[in-house]
């Protein structure tokens, strides 16, 4: 059996990065939950005590974020032999809940707000959410850098939701200066809303499919085999598992039907395996599972993807000769 894993110093420098930025976002987004909170209160505004909650969840959004970021940096350990990547996929799939509850609670003060309108001060929503925007998108900018990260990505969707909110609350003041009609403030309530919750799905659904190590999006499972197949000396592929530990770092194991070689020369299909699949996929964490025709594989070959029943005992020591008995590489 094969396993190589390469590539977690990277993972671990951009996690380091994710830190710093977080920090950052979170000391600052309590300026802007402080400007928010005053300018909604004085201005009478829901739209700007919408944008002020949003920022709230931002703020535990975003120490959250931090939290995890923090716990991907301990090593693994005897209980837990991946590590804590996964911190940060339970941080933005509590932070995707968070943003619909929040989206749904603006919804219905909306919907109070349109029975029982209320006057509301543009003046003050204009110096309010123009700080907000200045902050968040500094913070937005610093975040995005860490993109791949689905943590970070979860917690600047928060805060470019907050510009969103921000320029939503300028443009409401400036209609409402010019018409009078205190009833757009929470019509662009119910459609900052919205957006926030449509995207929140989004993050929702990729935290889900890393929980449940469903296939990573990108990764397509028909061309993965024709390239390992492609590899010479492998004659078939089956047994295979494709899934992500965290986000952006993808995992793979599989069973590789390959002729009977003497242990020298099925290491070259080991190295030419695993080349293909850094480079062109990305997977640095990969097992792979050498079988022979004449030893048979655990499940059958027609079957690409082995499914697990009950306590059904499998066979997970294929050897291909005597010279491979006690063959197991780490590279």
């Amino acid at each position: 059996m094969t396993h190589t894993h390469a590539g977690h110093s990277h993972h671990d420098h951009t996690s380091g990065m994710a830190k710093k930025s977080l920090r950052l976002a979170f000391f600052l987004t309590m300026i802007i939950l402080l400007a928010g909170c005053i300018g909604g209160f004085f201005a009478h505004s829901l739209a700007l005590l919408s944008d002020a909650s949003h920022t709230l969840t931002d703020l535990f959004a975003l120490g959250l974020a931090w939290f995890a970021a923090v716990q991907a940096e301990r090593p693994s350990n005897e209980g837990k032999t991946f590590g804590y990547h996964r911190v940060g996929i339970l941080a933005a799939l509590l932070n995707a809940f968070s943003l619909i509850v929040i989206a749904l609670f603006i919804i219905w003060e909306a919907i109070q707000r349109f029975q029982h309108p209320e006057p509301v001060n543009p003046f003050i929503m204009f110096g309010s959410a123009l700080v907000a925007i200045v902050i968040n998108l500094f913070i937005g900018f610093g975040l995005r850098k860490e993109n791949h990260n689905l943590n970070v990505r979860a917690a600047s969707l928060h805060v470019f939701g907050d510009v969103a909110a921000s320029v939503g609350v300028i443009v409401a003041g400036g209609l409402i200066v010019l018409t009078g009609w205190s009833i757009i403030d929470p019509i662009l309530s119910v459609a900052i809303a919205l957006v926030v919750a449509f995207g929140a799905w989004h993050i929702l659904r990729e935290t889900i499919d890393i929980l449940l190590e469903a296939t990573p999006r990108g990764i397509s499972l028909t061309d993965l085999v024709a390239d390992m197949k492609a590899v010479e000396g492998v004659e078939d592929v089956h047994d295979l598992h494709v899934w992500s530990i965290t986000s952006g770092m993808p995992a793979l194991s599989s069973h590789v039907q390959i002729a009977n070689l003497p242990f020298s020369a099925s290491s070259s299909i080991l190295n030419a395996l695993r080349s293909m699949l850094t480079e062109k996929y990305h997977i640095h964490h990969a097992t792979i599972q050498f079988e022979c025709p004449s030893e048979g594989p655990c499940c059958t070959v027609e079957s690409l993807y082995c499914s697990f029943k009950g306590s059904v005992q499998a066979k997970h020591v294929h050897v291909c000769d005597e010279e491979h008995e006690h063959a197991s590489q780490v590279i």
